[in-house]
């Protein structure tokens, strides 16, 4: 099975379609060695059609894409954006490094934080190809009918894709197409339908598998349309597309949806593209272009610090608050209301050479391979020291990120060294299977399908639960070698055996998307979505903000930080008749 590379000559010669300072957004045409003759041509189409994948991961050439900032604050896993800010983790490393997250984490950022201007230049650049590689298809003369239908299904995916991030990101977004004109457009219109039209268009033109396992199929889009009706809360559309896709979804490379037996699996390099890969951002170490542009280069800061083997640098360290959500009662199951009464031991404020003994009682297994703890093996790298790993234990807390860290075993193939911090050759999963599950079973609690929805939060835990084996184990005597006959803590974990109402399904559900996706993005905006982001985060800052300095005077205000502010950059770019075509969210 072929692997679609990303890296190619389209993708560097595209840069800076929104470079530059006097021009709107979208107002300049991307620029490169390619003639219009060369691109107006099935090859050529081809080509642009590679860089609107390439554009997924937000990077190019060291910087976020767009040329507007650093590769982290256009990452497409969105450790800043929706698990700093949806109180997963701390920013970390120390107060004055990265200040812009500061206040971004806070929720007291306004719209000339230059980390949203990244974010957004980065996700528009992505549609600025779509609409390019559309442009030019349609004035190539040498493709077929079928091969016109095959480009433009999976350019409209792509579209479809970052104008998903966009519109829950910022909300207010101007709709460009490849027959608008006039770039400057206003964003006083719900872009919703658009962006279902694109994923219906690709549900129903793409091949159930590809040739190449980074392409789009049939299934990748059906999920897309599905989650994109779940963002608006058509819950039985959503079902009975989850559903579908469930029972009969195929990965591109042509193997069943299923949950991988060992959780860890779907962050493993030497394990990607498996049957729970619905979409992934295809990464590569070490591919020839001497940078790490290519390999997660916007999670580069997200490794243990200093005298780690990692080197750098001490960003993305796991709250408190989602560790203790591990904890479990005598029945094996969450604490869905109160689990910050039930906090695990941590090493907080005491050095490495200090004398400490982890926490005894039970945990979900999901735990210790989603954080790094002290005294619990670090995959195979040895033992998590604590604060020698830490640059500032008592800003940042005392843990360590652990899902997107390379295997010691794997790192002459899947580290990449050429950049002062790390990358990896880890993919980027937007949506993997065990999401999609949660997702439907969402659905199926709303449309009051109890019973359904606890199977489908059930399966999702059984992964686990039927499988101990796979559970951390601590190293035999002396070595970094996993012990299979001793557990790394105190494991536990059992399915529900009742929903007794709406309420308490929904609690369950959104509890155990925190638990299984927890750092992976999604947290800040299920809360927004769910319109509880105000609760919930007020009450993370209240209890977060005893153990860490970070969060003094955060504050989430309802109506306002349930989206980002437009960035004042744009709404400035697109003066027309001396006024602002953009307009701005409320409260910002």
């Amino acid at each position: 099975m072929k692997t679609l590379k990303y890296v190619g000559m389209v993708a560097l010669m595209m840069a800076g379609v929104f470079g530059g300072c006097k021009k709107s957004f979208l107002e300049r045409n991307p620029y490169g060695a390619l003639t219009e003759e060369i691109i107006a041509n099935k090859a050529g189409v081809n080509y642009l059609l590679i860089g609107a994948y390439a554009a997924l991961d937000g990077q190019q050439n060291g910087r976020a894409l767009g040329g507007a900032g650093d590769p982290w604050t256009a990452a497409p896993t969105n450790w800043i954006y929706g698990s700093v800010v949806g109180g997963e983790s701390h920013k970390g490393s120390n107060a004055g490094d990265q200040e812009p997250i500061n206040a971004i984490a806070a929720g007291t950022s306004n719209s000339t934080n230059a980390f949203f201007n990244s974010k957004w230049k980065a996700v528009f650049e992505g549609v600025s190809r779509c609409n390019l590689t559309l442009i030019k298809m349609k004035e190539a003369t040498d493709m077929s009918p079928e091969e016109r239908v095959q480009v433009e299904a999976e350019v409209r995916f792509l579209r479809g894709h970052y104008y998903f991030e966009l519109k829950r990101f910022f909300n207010k977004v101007p709709y460009i197409t490849d027959t608008t004109t006039d770039v400057r457009v206003a964003n006083d219109k719900d872009i919703w339908p658009y962006i279902e039209a694109d994923f219906k268009y690709a549900m129903e033109k793409l091949p159930p598998k590809q040739a190449e396992v980074a392409r789009a199929n049939k299934w990748a889009a059906q999920v897309y349309l599905a989650k994109t009706y779940l963002y608006q809360k058509k819950y039985q559309e959503a079902y009975t597309l989850f559903d579908d896709a469930i029972k009969n979804g195929r990965t591109s490379n042509d193997l069943p949806y299923g949950l991988t037996p060992r959780f860890e699996d779907n962050f493993d390099a030497a394990k990607k593209n498996n049957q729970e890969s619905v979409f992934a951002i295809q990464m590569t170490a070490n591919d020839g272009t001497n940078t790490i542009a290519n390999a997660n280069a916007g999670d580069m800061l997200n490794f243990p610090y200093d005298k780690s083997p990692f080197n750098c640098c001490g960003f993305f360290q796991p709250s408190q608050d989602l560790v203790n959500s591990y904890r479990v009662n005598e029945l094996g199951l969450p604490y869905l209301d109160d689990y910050n009464k039930h906090g695990v031991k941590s090493d907080m404020g005491l050095s490495s050479g200090a004398a400490f003994v982890a926490d005894a009682d039970p945990l979900d297994p999901r735990l210790d391979w989603t954080v790094g703890r002290r005294n619990i093996p670090y995959h195979d790298w040895g033992y998590h020291p604590g604060a020698d790993w830490l640059r500032d234990q008592s800003y940042g807390g005392p843990y360590s990120p652990k899902k997107m860290v390379y295997w010691k075993v794997d790192q002459d193939k899947y580290k990449d060294a050429h950049s002062w911090a790390p990358g990896s050759a880890i993919n980027v999963l937007l949506i993997r299977f065990s999401d999609v599950l949660l997702m439907t079973a969402e659905c199926a609690a709303q449309l009051n399908d109890l019973g359904t929805a606890m199977t489908l939060v059930n399966r999702v835990r059984s992964r686990m639960k039927d499988n101990p084996a796979n559970w951390l184990h601590d190293y035999k005597p002396g070595t970094t070698e996993f012990n299979p006959n001793k557990l790394a803590a105190n494991y536990k974990i059992e399915l529900y055996t009742s929903f007794p109402d709406k309420g308490y399904a929904l609690k369950a559900i959104y509890f155990e998307r925190k638990l299984e996706l927890a750092n992976e993005g999604h947290r800040f905006f299920d809360l927004s979505r769910w319109g509880i982001a105000d609760q919930v985060m007020n009450a993370y800052y209240a209890f977060e903000s005893k153990i860490t300095p970070d969060l003094n005077g955060a504050n989430f205000t309802k109506g306002r930080n349930e989206y980002f502010p437009v960035p004042q950059r744009q709404i400035d770019l697109t003066l027309k008749d001396g006024k602002p075509v953009l307009t701005q969210n409320a409260g910002y």
